[in-house]
């Protein structure tokens, strides 16, 4: 994120990621329709709300952020409430997101499991469509399905099968910069 309006309500509650006039990093367009291109260009300017500040004590050479790859996942796991010790959570996906779901998972204390029964919460990060239906099923009641990877078409379910079980499907986009410093 290099920019946003500050003033709509998802940035008053540090929730830049949801505003409606977020520029993004990548793919983005500044205010003069100049397109970002993150990484890939040779300067770029950014809302100074945006730059991580690095602790003085944190050597320069050892810090690295854990900017996109790291907030998408740990974003939806505190907010779900999926951050608790001895959780069983299975992660589908073991790319660049699903691996830091499986890192994070572990630090918070869950139990990061092959999925082979009934979980507490599921984080799918997959991109390509795939069937949603199966992981509804592998959900305990009251549980969530968390979707970060960015499906192209929309998704069709039967609403039966969120009715019973009273189960949740939810996104994630990244996360604000307070939660990510």
């Amino acid at each position: 994120m290099v920019g946003f309006c500050h003033s709509c309500n998802s940035c008053t509650n540090n929730l830049e990621n949801y505003c409606p006039k977020l520029i993004a990093t990548y793919g983005g367009k500044y205010y003069d329709g100049t397109v970002t291109y993150g990484g890939f260009s040779d300067t770029m300017v950014v809302d100074e709300h945006f730059v991580i500040r690095i602790p003085h004590n944190l050597p320069l050479d050892t810090a690295a952020p854990l900017l996109c790859v790291g907030i998408t996942m740990y974003s939806p796991l505190r907010f779900y409430g999926l951050d608790k010790p001895d959780l069983h959570i299975g992660v589908v996906g073991l790319g660049g997101l699903g691996h830091f779901a499986v890192k994070f998972d572990k630090a918070m204390g869950a139990k990061v499991i092959v999925i082979n029964g009934t979980l507490d919460g599921i984080i799918d990060t997959v991109s390509a469509q795939h069937p949603l239906l199966p992981l509804l099923g592998l959900l305990k009641t009251h549980e969530k399905l968390i979707l970060v990877g960015a499906l192209e078409k929309p998704l069709k379910l039967p609403a039966f099968l969120l009715l019973q079980g009273r189960k949740i499907i939810g996104g994630s986009l990244i996360g604000g910069i307070r939660e990510t410093q």
